[in-house]
């Protein structure tokens, strides 16, 4: 048995080699256009430690700070008056007390979240993602507060306790504090409503006799102004509008085609030509749309979703929404429910023509026998409303980054996707999309991937950075205004298919 006392087991010196063999040393090595666009990342990933420097809390100069000091509590103080409202109005003396516990609970998490508290692990209310939450506190986050742990994972952490205050109870499981505002938002988007239905209620039908140029040549300027606006209605983030007027949701939802024209200029990364390329060559394909907001976005995405059936691209369209009421506005099921019963049913504009409403209902009837007939496919995941990033889909729901390798492209709406495929980190602005979304662009079988993103964060990528720096410089909050864009695809074959052409040219 070795003696570890003697001194021959001490750790050798260093080996020194006499190398005179190999050849000299080069210097001047040149880096080509794509390393040098963006540093290296970490050579270790996991939700506390992004592949690029992460946005928290305590940062003062990004809007994590803004967001975990003033936005989060004030949404969490409109939720509470939203409850007390219902509570209000409550008969029933059993239903009254559960719905108190609710609000104790409620007052407690503004409390915990006022007085920067640590992370506590989530309480067992029987959901299916407990564990993954309680994984991800114990093994990244042990110790980590609200303002400490990455923005992104203490922002997703405060609405999934929101959601526990309720799911706790027994009369209250599934209550959502922000419904009536979601509906009163959409209430008050008639103009840009009936601008939609009026135009779509009747299903286009193009000349059988024009030739197949001309038919595309139609269908693609459709696309193109279709995509942006499922892109703009995202500019209506019911988190972002807490005081904004009715006259200012009119004005961001203009959907005319000067509007949309004029607004081009502001997608700062712009992939719609990549995009059509790729779908102008599907034949009833599989299209999933990773949904972000209710209401009059979710409108939108299903007109858009409409026209990709009519046009025969799309077989059938996925909607991908949420299980409980996440980040204020972004879709569940009762919204899902809600937008195409109230488009058939209701009398929500009770100053629309008869016209309009005629035009409403027809289009209403139309989304819900593709319901019927499986051509349009309401999903919910419980992934969607966890703190992971989109990065971690393959190792922590395998099932569903199955589920959408099957599809022949998935568009992910609106900010919050946008900063879970990138993992919102400090990346460079240069960065390209491929490379920031990490494994949905690089995993084998991962389907292509678009993001339709108003930005309204820090995270900026496959924006040039001399762009970035200028206007860094003369608008300091374009980063989070919503007054600009980006529109980007990965697309795994195309690049395979671009790299197979090279290596043929350069044998």
């Amino acid at each position: 048995m070795s003696d570890r006392n003697h001194a021959s087991a001490r750790p050798a010196s260093k080996t020194l080699l006499n190398l005179g063999n190999l050849p000299p040393k080069q210097m001047n090595f040149a880096t080509d256009g794509q390393t040098a666009s963006y540093p290296r990342t970490a050579s270790r990933v996991d939700p506390n430690n992004p592949p690029w420097p992460a946005y928290r809390g305590y940062h003062e100069y990004s809007f994590a700070h803004e967001t975990m000091g003033k936005r989060l509590p004030t949404i969490l103080g409109n939720a509470v008056n939203d409850v007390i409202l219902t509570l209000n109005q409550e008969s029933d003396e059993e239903r009254i007390v559960d719905l108190l516990s609710c609000l104790d609970r409620m007052h407690v998490l503004m409390k915990e979240l006022q007085d920067n508290k640590q992370l506590r692990p989530i309480i067992d209310d029987e959901e299916g993602d407990v564990p993954l939450w309680n994984k991800a506190i114990a093994k990244y986050f042990r110790g980590k507060d609200f303002m400490n742990a990455p923005w992104l994972f203490a922002e997703a952490y405060k609405y999934r306790r929101l959601h526990e205050c309720f799911s706790l109870s027994r009369y209250w499981r599934d209550y959502d504090v922000f419904f009536r505002q979601k509906c009163d938002t959409f209430s008050r988007s008639g103009t840009a409503v009936f601008e939609l239905s009026t135009r779509f209620a009747v299903p286009q039908k193009l000349d059988a006799n024009l030739a197949h140029e001309e038919t595309q040549r139609i269908n693609k300027l459709l696309f193109l102004e279709l995509t942006q606006v499922s892109l703009w209605g995202n500019a209506t983030d019911l988190s972002l509008l807490i005081n904004m007027t009715e006259e200012d949701i009119k004005k961001i939802q203009s959907t005319g085609g000067e509007h949309l024209a004029s607004t081009e200029k502001n997608i700062l990364g712009n992939h719609l030509n990549r995009i059509w390329d790729l779908v102008a060559n599907l034949k009833g394909g599989r299209i999933d749309i990773v949904l972000d907001n209710a209401g009059f976005e979710l409108y939108c995405d299903c007109v858009y979703a409409d026209w990709l059936i009519q046009s025969g691209i799309a077989r059938e369209v996925h909607f991908h929404g949420k299980r409980i009421p996440w980040f204020v506005s972004d879709v569940t099921r009762k919204d899902w429910n809600w937008l195409l019963n109230v488009m058939t049913y209701s009398f929500l504009f009770p100053d629309a023509s008869e016209a309009e409403m005629q035009s409403l209902r027809q289009l209403g009837k139309r989304w819900k026998q593709y319901v019927a007939e499986g051509k349009w496919i309401y999903e919910q995941h419980p992934f969607w409303c966890t703190g992971y990033t989109f990065w971690s889909i393959s190792s922590e729901a395998p099932d569903l980054f199955h589920h959408l390798c099957e599809s022949d492209l998935v568009i992910f709406k609106g900010d919050l996707n946008h900063r879970k495929l990138t993992y919102d980190c400090q990346a460079p602005t240069s960065t390209p999309f491929d490379v920031a979304i990490g494994p949905l662009a690089s995993e084998d079988g991962a389907p292509p991937v678009v993001s339709l993103r108003t930005i309204k964060s820090d995270v900026v990528v496959d924006v040039p950075l001399d762009l970035s720096q200028r206007l860094d410089k003369e608008e300091p909050g374009w980063r989070i205004s919503g007054k600009y864009a980006v529109v980007l695809l990965s697309d795994e074959d195309r690049r395979k298919k671009m790299a197979a052409k090279s290596a043929e040219g350069q044998q």
